[in-house]
C-alpha cells in the first residue's frame, strides 16, 4: 500500500502545481485504507462550492488507482480535512434519523447521496439496534430510507 500511496501522493504535488498552489500532505493510514489531507491555504480552493472540486479529484484518483489498492483498501483524498468533518456530520444525522425512526415508527430518508456517502449511513444505521436502512433509485446518487422493518 505504501507503494501506492507515494504513487498517489506524487500525483496529488503534480496536480496542485499544475494549480499553481503549495500544500503539504498528510499521509493517515487507518483500517479503511490511507487518508491523504492536504493542508495549507491555498488549497481550500477545493472546498469551495460544497467540496465539489475535491469530490471530483477523489473521483480521479478513484479510477486512476483504485485498482492497485490491496484488499478492498482505499484511498482519502481530503483537504483541510473537509471531508472528514463532511462524514462526522452524515454519520450523526443518520444515528439521529434512524432513533427518530425506531421512536416515530416513520420511514426517514436522506439523499441524494454518492456511494461512498451512502455506505457510511449505512454503516451509522446499523449501530442502532432495531432499525434497516435501504438505497432506492437507480443513479449513481441514490436516497437512503431508514425504517424500522426490511
Amino acid at each position: 500500500m505504501a507503494d501506492s500511496t507515494e504513487q498517489i501522493v506524487d500525483f496529488l504535488n503534480r496536480f496542485n502545481g499544475a494549480l499553481g498552489v503549495t500544500s503539504p500532505i498528510e499521509v493517515e493510514h487507518g483500517e479503511d485504507g490511507a487518508r491523504l489531507n492536504m493542508t495549507g491555504e491555498e488549497i481550500e480552493i477545493l472546498v469551495r462550492h460544497r467540496g465539489e472540486a475535491l469530490k471530483a479529484l477523489q473521483h480521479v484518483v478513484d479510477m486512476a488507482f483504485g485498482r492497485d489498492l490491496p484488499d478492498a483498501k482505499r484511498v482519502f483524498v481530503d483537504a483541510l480535512g473537509y471531508r472528514r468533518g463532511k462524514d462526522l456530520e452524515l454519520k450523526q444525522m443518520a444515528r439521529f434519523l434512524a432513533s427518530k425512526a425506531k421512536d416515530t415508527g416513520m420511514d426517514q430518508q436522506v439523499g441524494p447521496l454518492n456511494p461512498y456517502e451512502r455506505r457510511l449511513v449505512h454503516m451509522a444505521v446499523a449501530e442502532v439496534p432495531g432499525v434497516f436502512s435501504e438505497s432506492i433509485g437507480d443513479a449513481f446518487t441514490k436516497t437512503v430510507t431508514i425504517s424500522t422493518r426490511r
